[in-house]
C-alpha cells in the first residue's frame, strides 16, 4: 500500500502542477480505500473514514499548492490581480467546509464526492467555453466585491468540505474568463493554499476538541505516515510536470482536464 502511495502521490503531483488540483481528486480515494481497508474493523475509523481521507489530502495541499505556487510564479504563470480578491473569502470558506465535513456523515460525504465529479465533467462537455476560449485575453472585471467574495467563499467551502483544492471551481471559473488551461492551472494553486491551511487547522482542533483518539499513526484527524509520503513524492511529481508543460498544448490540456475526472470518478464508484 505504501508504494500506491508512492505511485498516487507522483501522479497528484503532476496533477497539482497541470490543474491545480492540489492532488484531492487523486489522493482522497486512495486514502479513503486504505483507512477502510486497514483500520476497516475498527468502528471508530470506519465512521470517519472520509473525514480522515479529507483531512490529510487538505494538509497535503498546504505543501503541495505551496510548491506548484512558487514554480508558476517563477515562470511568470501569476497574475496577482486576479487572486487577491479571492484569498480571504476562500480562506473564509475553508473554515466553513471543514465545519460542514465534520457534521455530516461520512458516507454522505462519499457521495457528495462523486456526485460533484459528475456536476464538473457535464459542465466541462456541455457549457461553452472550456474547451475552447476565445484569445482574447482574461476578463477581469466580472463582478462586485461583494460578487466575487461570493463566489471565492463558495469555492472554498466546497474544496474544504471535499478536500479536493480549489481548481474544481477556479479552473473552470478562469476557462470562462478567457484564460488559457496553464493560466488556470496557475491561478488554482494560489488560492488553494489558504484554504488547505484553514480547512487542516478545523480538522486537527475538532479531533482536540471533541477527543477523537485515533492513535500514535495520526495528527488529529491527519494521517502522519500516508501524509509525509504523499508530500515527498508529489514534489517530485511537480518536478517532473514542469518539463510537461512547454510541449502540452492548450487544447490538450483542456480535454485532459475532464478524462482525468471520470477516471477519478470510476475509483470512488469501485471503493
Amino acid at each position: 500500500m505504501e508504494l500506491l502511495l508512492c505511485l498516487f502521490g507522483f501522479i497528484s503531483g503532476i496533477t497539482t502542477a497541470l490543474f491545480g488540483f492540489g492532488g484531492g481528486f487523486i489522493t482522497v480515494p486512495l486514502l479513503y480505500a486504505l483507512i477502510t481497508l486497514v483500520w476497516g474493523s475498527q468502528l471508530d475509523v470506519r465512521d470517519i473514514a472520509m473525514q480522515i481521507a479529507v483531512a490529510t489530502s487538505t494538509c497535503v495541499m498546504i505543501f503541495s499548492s505551496s510548491v506548484s505556487s512558487r514554480a508558476h510564479y517563477l515562470k511568470g504563470n501569476l497574475d496577482w490581480k486576479m487572486i487577491k480578491p479571492f484569498i480571504l473569502p476562500i480562506s473564509i470558506g475553508g473554515v466553513l467546509g471543514a465545519m460542514i465535513a465534520l457534521s455530516v456523515d461520512s458516507e454522505w460525504i462519499r457521495w457528495i464526492f462523486i456526485g460533484y465529479l459528475v456536476v464538473t465533467i457535464l459542465d466541462c462537455f456541455i457549457r461553452p467555453g472550456f474547451m475552447k476560449t476565445q484569445p482574447k485575453g482574461i476578463n477581469l472585471n466580472q463582478g462586485s466585491y461583494l460578487a466575487e467574495g461570493t463566489i471565492g467563499m463558495l469555492i472554498g467551502t466546497v474544496a474544504a468540505f471535499l478536500g479536493v483544492g480549489g481548481s474544481v471551481m477556479t479552473v473552470p471559473l478562469m476557462r470562462r474568463r478567457g484564460a488559457s488551461m496553464l493560466q488556470a492551472a496557475a491561478f488554482a494553486n494560489p488560492l488553494t493554499l489558504p484554504m488547505a491551511i484553514t480547512g487542516s487547522v478545523m480538522y486537527f482542533y475538532f479531533a482536540v476538541e471533541k477527543h477523537i483518539e485515533l492513535g500514535s499513526g495520526f495528527w488529529g484527524m491527519i494521517y502522519i505516515k500516508g501524509a509525509l509520503i504523499l508530500i515527498a513524492t508529489s514534489w517530485l511529481g511537480i518536478r517532473f510536470a514542469s518539463f510537461l508543460m512547454p510541449y502540452l498544448s492548450d487544447k490538450r490540456h483542456a480535454q485532459s482536464y475532464p478524462i482525468l475526472l471520470m477516471v477519478v470518478l470510476g475509483v470512488m464508484l469501485w471503493v
